[in-house]
């Protein structure tokens, strides 16, 4: 099959699955939704200040439409954060934090990584695990929310277990990228079991731009 060809067969499949969810839960909705995810992958990629824009005016689309459902959307993602948080941490103590919305930017100079659970309804995190000073032999790390921007270092001499969940979104490890609805991720890095150092990370959101890199 030729590009053009190729072009047109998605953009046809593109346009049938608009058409199919539109019918669902309203062509509104998938706008705001389709506005969001583009925002953060652009802010992600490019850096270009025109893509909070865009989350802006998803964010709006959104709520201004569906108000309770957004609000219930909110409560339910709030319920669960603190019933999984007890449950993830149950063998020890971790720092537990809810807040509208968060800028974490732990990817310039050293910092204690800690256990924790933090929950925010737009939430931007950068971690740089070479630059963690980690207190504890494995770490577990919980970010859940309604819409994220996550970005993890991980250097090769870390052990990693990863559980990413995004209703809406992109997860990427690595070189590996999954975009789409309804995405799952499990995985878990070759030297786990033998590292020194390990962390164990369960992300949730939304609508969500995840990426873990390695080095």
């Amino acid at each position: 099959m030729d590009n053009r060809n190729r072009n047109t067969a998605i953009m046809l499949i593109v346009v049938g699955v608009f058409f199919f969810l539109g019918k669902l839960i309203g062509f509104l909705t998938v706008s705001a939704l389709i506005l969001i995810w583009l925002g953060i992958y652009k802010v992600k990629t490019d850096g270009d200040s025109k893509g909070y824009v865009a989350v802006a005016i998803g964010a709006v689309l959104l709520l201004g439409n569906h108000l309770t459902i957004v609000i219930a959307l909110v409560l339910i993602s709030l319920g669960f954060f603190f019933i999984q948080s007890k449950k993830v941490h149950r063998d020890g103590s971790y720092v537990q934090n809810q807040t509208f919305i968060e800028s974490i930017k732990w990817d310039r100079e050293p910092w204690v990584l800690k256990s924790m659970s933090r929950w925010s309804i737009i939430g931007e995190v950068r971690m740089d695990l070479s630059l963690a000073l980690q207190d504890e032999t494995e770490s577990i790390v919980m970010l859940q929310g309604i819409i994220g921007d996550i970005d993890i270092i991980v250097p090769e001499d870390y052990g990693i277990s990863l559980e990413a969940n995004v209703l809406v979104g992109r997860i990427g490890i690595g070189e590996e990228k999954d975009s789409g609805l309804l995405n799952k991720r499990l995985w878990r890095s070759a030297n786990y079991e033998t590292s020194e150092h390990k962390l164990k990370l369960i992300v949730a959101y939304a609508v969500a731009d995840i990426e873990v890199k390695t080095h």
